[in-house]
């Protein structure tokens, strides 16, 4: 697994997290950075935020969370001032009893119970909810596209594309290399394959698709894990 930075395009890049090999993604333009999904923890959080200055000659100023999983937001709070994306939805789910399932969840998975606790009292949820597409400007030309693809891996999935030559996918989990994807008990498999159709109209058939956990895969592969994902339900 590669613990350093990619870079899959001019000013994109993205870091394959230790432990549950989870995406970190960035985005540097003229004037912001953003950073897609934040870690599992507040330590990781923090050591994404140096090493992305570090790497890009900026920080970060806005953060797009793919969906409401602990190993993808938990270091949220670590950016402080950052503007904050989500999904429509994924707001209300990280509060209250989600807050606490999202805890329980982290320990579940190994994370050790005073991490989880830390990082949940202090959990940000998305001031910024996308519903549809939402284009980000970060200046210099640099443009974004947050799009909302509903209900799949999770209740709520967003894709991050940016375009390029090539242009570049952050998936979330609706795209897994490192493993099959992960069915969970929030899963809708249902409407997981029309989710990655939906993928592959906004990334085209020549971008880099950076899935939430593993290698960056090409579309072929994103297709073929949508037909798998499709033929498990027929």
């Amino acid at each position: 697994m590669a613990v350093g930075w990619e870079e899959p395009a001019p000013g994109v890049v993205r870091r394959r997290l230790p432990r549950w090999d989870a995406t970190a993604g960035a985005v540097r333009g003229a004037e912001g950075v953003l950073l897609v999904d934040t870690g599992a923890s507040l330590r990781e959080g923090a050591e994404l935020r140096r090493a992305v200055r570090e790497r890009l000659g900026r920080p970060v100023t806005h953060i797009a969370l793919t969906h409401p999983h602990f190993d993808h937001v938990l270091g949220t709070a670590a950016f402080a001032g950052a503007e904050v994306y989500g999904p429509a939805g994924m707001a209300e789910r990280l509060r209250g009893e989600g807050a606490e399932s999202l805890r329980a969840d982290a320990v579940r998975h190994g994370l050790p119970p005073d991490t989880a606790a830390e990082a949940v009292d202090v959990l940000v949820a998305p001031r910024h909810a996308v519903s549809g597409t939402y284009p980000l400007d970060l200046g210099g030309g640099r443009e974004v596209l947050l799009a909302e693809l509903g209900a799949a891996h999770s209740p709520h999935d967003l894709a991050v594309v940016v375009p390029g030559r090539p242009a570049v996918v952050f998936c979330g989990d609706l795209v897994e290399e490192s493993g099959p994807p992960s069915l969970g008990p929030d899963a809708d498999p249902a409407r997981w394959p029309a989710a990655l159709d939906r993928l592959l109209e906004l990334g085209g058939p020549g971008a880099v698709y950076v899935p939430g956990h593993g290698a960056a895969v090409d579309a072929d592969f994103v297709r073929a894990q949508r037909d798998r994902l499709a033929e498990r339900l027929s």
